[in-house]
């Protein structure tokens, strides 16, 4: 089948569903849909990587691959005086992210379809927050590591959750080749958080 979540315009029928969820301390509610990453409710590695980011409040952050949200939107509670820009390719989960942003009363954020960075290439931030699309692909998620390089600020950082079995010891030794800091902030079931600098 052809029609991933990183497909532009998934073709499969619409199936609403609304879920909820407890992130930094706070609850959630989020409406998902057939055709997006994680349509039954936020999967574990977007938890564990929620759990770990760090950035300061007033942070410029860029979550990459957004879906319907709950990275993004997370963020931008641990962030009140900055602002998340959040991308997707897939026009059903911009939709959706946008929608779960005004259900949650969260407004420093602005959500945009973006193949890749296309949509952000005139901007610069403090922080990337990626849980890549695996299933696009090794190079589409080593296009997105090295592209951040890009748009982050000197001192930025690009946060990535990743599996184990899915190419994370690639993925390290990419993020290796690119960036001058990686490290490995945690490991929960499998998936690992990895941490990037870019040089100050």
């Amino acid at each position: 089948m052809s029609d991933h979540y990183y497909s532009r315009t998934p073709q499969i029928e619409s199936d609403r569903k609304v879920h909820e969820a407890v992130l930094v301390g706070r609850p959630f509610r989020f409406v998902t849909d057939a055709g997006v990453f994680s349509k039954t409710g936020v999967d574990y590695g977007s938890r564990v990587l929620i759990d770990a980011m760090e950035f300061a409040a007033e942070a410029k952050i860029l979550d990459v691959g957004c879906g319907y949200g709950p990275i993004g939107l997370a963020a931008a509670v641990k962030a009140p005086a900055g602002h998340v820009t959040m991308i997707d390719v897939n026009e059903r989960a911009v939709q959706l992210a946008a929608e779960n942003a005004a259900l949650n009363g969260i407004s420093n954020v602005t959500v945009m379809q973006s193949d890749l960075y296309k949509a952000v290439t005139d901007k610069r931030f403090d922080v990337i927050l990626t849980n890549p699309p695996i299933r696009a692909g090794k190079e589409t998620v080593h296009r997105i590591f090295e592209e951040a390089d890009e748009l982050l600020v000197p001192g930025g950082a690009i946060w990535v959750v990743i599996q184990k079995k899915q190419g994370a010891p690639s993925a390290f030794a990419k993020l290796e080749a690119v960036y001058d800091s990686v490290r490995e902030i945690t490991k929960d079931k499998g998936y690992r958080i990895f941490r990037a600098e870019k040089e100050a």
